[in-house]
């Protein structure tokens, strides 16, 4: 059985890591992005590639058409990894910018699953892996938006893996938290474009906010950041366990930020969750 695997979100950080290492490892990777000068690297790096937009239903439809032409209509497993996060306090938010989250981080997620699913209901097997966040088991303030997307992420995928129980195909949820990547660097620009900080309550604390985006970039280190290794670890395990677990945790914090969910009450939960918050928006 060739094993292929459709990955989104590869044109750089954990998701272009992800498909150089199954490549590596034997895997016949289908590597996607957005733009097409990501595509066009792909493709010089050796990938079978092509241009999948998650806010574009066309694009989807049009990638999946590709991927099925180039496996011979079938595929192993889906590698859901494309998602941005939009910093602001959650009454700074418009409609349109929590919109565009959703459209990008499950909207676009569900209709490329939705897509891929006949496949693998025809061949009887497959794997789905959905890259959720330590921010889909706690919530973290000014990051609502990517919150939401991310919890709403991990109740629609508990739901599909109930679902497709006894067909052959199996689903896990990756819960990351911080991993070297360009994504504090995408965020930044999402904060400047659509927060307007000069009239916010929060105006103060934005300015701690900014300095953080500002300075964290890819090649920040702390003591509780991994390099995205440790993500391609995981995603090899739930590509190739026999039975695969719902959830992989990657990092320190999303071990301790599970444990204490469970452990602590909501009020408790919210007293270290906002001690968190303050510490890094000094």
């Amino acid at each position: 059985m060739e094993k292929s695997i459709l990955i989104t979100g590869c044109s750089s950080g954990i998701g272009h890591h992800v498909a150089l290492g199954l490549r590596q490892r034997g895997y016949r990777v289908l590597a996607t992005a957005r733009k097409p000068e990501d595509v066009e690297h792909l493709e010089q790096q050796g990938f079978e590639a092509c241009r999948l937009d998650l806010d574009d239903s066309d694009s989807i439809r049009q990638a999946v058409e590709w991927a099925t032409r180039q496996t011979g209509g079938t595929l192993f497993a889906l590698f859901n990894n494309g998602a941005f996060g939009q910093p602001g306090a959650i009454e700074d938010l418009s409609r349109d910018v929590l919109r565009e989250q959703f459209e990008t981080n499950l909207f676009g997620t569900h209709e490329l699953t939705c897509r891929v699913l006949p496949i693998m209901r025809q061949q009887g097997y497959g794997r789905i892996i959905q890259h959720s966040s330590v921010l889909g088991l706690i919530a973290l303030k000014y990051r609502g938006a990517y919150n939401a997307s991310k919890f709403a992420l991990e109740g629609l995928t508990d739901t599909l893996r109930l679902e497709l129980r006894g067909s052959g195909i199996q689903v896990s949820l990756i819960d990351t938290g911080p991993v070297l990547s360009r994504f504090r660097e995408n965020a930044y620009l999402k904060f400047k474009q659509n927060i307007d900080t000069q009239n916010s309550a929060h105006r103060r604390t934005y300015a701690a906010v900014e300095r953080r985006l500002a300075a964290e970039g890819p090649h920040k280190k702390d003591p509780f950041t991994k390099r995205p290794e440790a993500v391609l670890v995981q995603v090899i395990k739930a590509l190739e366990a026999p039975r695969a677990r719902p959830r992989y945790y990657v990092t320190t914090p999303t071990w301790i930020f599970g444990i204490l969910k469970r452990l602590l009450s909501s009020r408790a939960l919210d007293q270290v969750l906002n001690a968190v918050s303050n510490r890094e928006n000094r």
